[in-house]
């Protein structure tokens, strides 16, 4: 087991992990009611300062697991901070503070029966990126191929385990509650299929499925698999060169680059969904590199999600309804999607349709701009006016990874900001669908 000593790896003990993600809240939380203060003295409020952002990232990236992921997702949201806060938090995507070296070589004795030293040709000591469940080291094989090598955290599926633990006391609570608010079965999808995750060797076979999907679309790849160096806790693939969408963004791209970039994205999410039910539900920017030759590489696949073929269909269904800009029975197919619903139909179906009108904009209007893409903000207010009425559609546990996915898609094409045709992407995809 690790040394208690040992401070560069997760703090271990589900109350000493509740304990240093309380100190945070209560500090990020007075800054949230200064900034309500702010907002009814008729000032501009901002949600987090910077100096808040930093503290974010040191006790999440320190705690790493699914804390870690929460920060992930919220550096994801351009609506609620900064660019300047956003940055910050963007260190979360793939720079967490690292492990120290010995735990690296433990790991790697310990799943490929070798020292890194003995296993590869050359092993950097220095990791080439850092993230929630484990960090990534460049490396060479005997046979000379560069690789990355993903080494998972000693004790992260612990902390994983308590993590969950935690948010779950919250989640049954709320439950007890109201049955309104029962999320008892979202939770069980999310939490399964976070700790579903922390088996590398189940990783390295979605990567092989997720490649087969992804092989009709050339100018997206997959990176191959090496079994030879791979284990439970260890998990070899080819190594991609060129830069993670969270530092592209930042080269000051042209617009016919970053409508490129946006389109393989786009293509990347819905492509495999439509072709073969499954779907990259982790896509924050550090998931994603753009290479030198033009090709967008997909990298991290312990969240591939796989659908059922009702979901599929349905979606499937309604997705060629909205491109032919034809009527559709959005009640009729949210049920075979796999919803229900305690409202009136009628009622329901007026939710219903306003949510897919305000998601189906780039798919209607042309050209499109994301660079002042407000779908994300109306989607939320959306939700907010109707909570009541929207507590009572229920959409199928299996719904949670899709919206994952697709609600991380949106906020990525907005931080592309990307203007063009975008409804004649999805047009090609509808045709390929026949």
């Amino acid at each position: 087991m690790p040394s208690d000593s040992d401070d560069t790896l997760p703090p271990q003990g589900r109350f000493t992990r509740m304990r240093k993600l309380a100190g945070l809240s209560m500090q990020v939380g007075s800054e949230v009611l200064k900034s309500g203060a702010k907002r009814l003295a008729g000032g501009t409020p901002e949600l987090l300062s910077k100096g808040a952002a930093e503290k974010l990232v040191s006790t999440l990236g320190e705690l790493k697991g699914a804390a870690m992921k929460l920060g992930q997702a919220i550096s994801m949201d351009p609506d609620l901070l900064t660019p300047e806060v956003r940055q910050v938090l963007a260190r979360l995507q793939n720079q967490a503070p690292a492990m120290a070296y010995e735990q690296v070589a433990r790991v790697v004795r310990e799943e490929l029966d070798a020292p890194p030293e003995e296993a590869f040709r050359e092993f950097s000591r220095e990791p080439l990126a850092a993230a929630s469940l484990g960090q990534v080291h460049r490396a060479v094989l005997p046979d000379g191929r560069p690789v990355a090598v993903k080494v998972q955290y000693p004790g992260i599926a612990e902390s994983m385990a308590q993590d969950l633990q935690n948010l779950g006391m919250v989640v049954k609570t709320v439950s007890f509650a109201s049955k309104l608010m029962d999320g008892t079965a979202y939770f069980q999808e999310f939490r399964d299929e976070l700790l579903l995750e922390l088996d590398y060797r189940r990783e390295a076979a979605l990567a092989r499925g997720f490649a087969r999907s992804v092989a009709p679309l050339k100018d997206l790849h997959v990176p191959e698999v090496v079994d030879s160096h791979s284990a439970g806790r260890v998990l070899t693939l080819e190594l991609l060169e060129g830069l993670t969408l969270k530092d592209w963004v930042l080269t000051g791209a042209s617009n016919e680059e970053r409508f490129r970039v946006a389109s393989q994205l786009i293509r990347a999410t819905y492509g495999p969904f439509f072709g073969a039910g499954e779907i990259h539900a982790d896509p924050h920017p550090g998931n994603y590199m753009v290479m030198p030759d033009g090709r967008l590489g997909l990298l991290d696949f312990g969240s591939i999600k796989r659908f059922s073929p009702r979901f599929v269909d349905a979606n499937q269904r309604m997705f060629q309804h909205a491109m032919k800009l034809e009527p559709m029975d959005v009640l009729g197919l949210s049920r075979d999607v796999g919803f229900t619903t305690e409202l009136p139909d009628a009622e329901a179906a007026e939710l219903i349709r306003e949510v897919l009108h305000i998601a189906g904009r780039p798919m209607r209007l042309t050209p499109y701009d994301y660079a002042t893409c407000e779908i994300t903000r109306d989607m939320r207010n959306h939700f907010a006016r109707n909570a009541p009425r929207f507590l009572k559609i229920k959409p199928p546990a299996e719904a949670v990874m899709f919206f994952r996915s697709t609600g991380g898609l949106a906020q990525n094409l907005r931080l592309i900001g990307a203007k063009g045709d975008f409804r004649a992407v999805f047009l090609r995809l509808a045709e390929q669908l026949g």
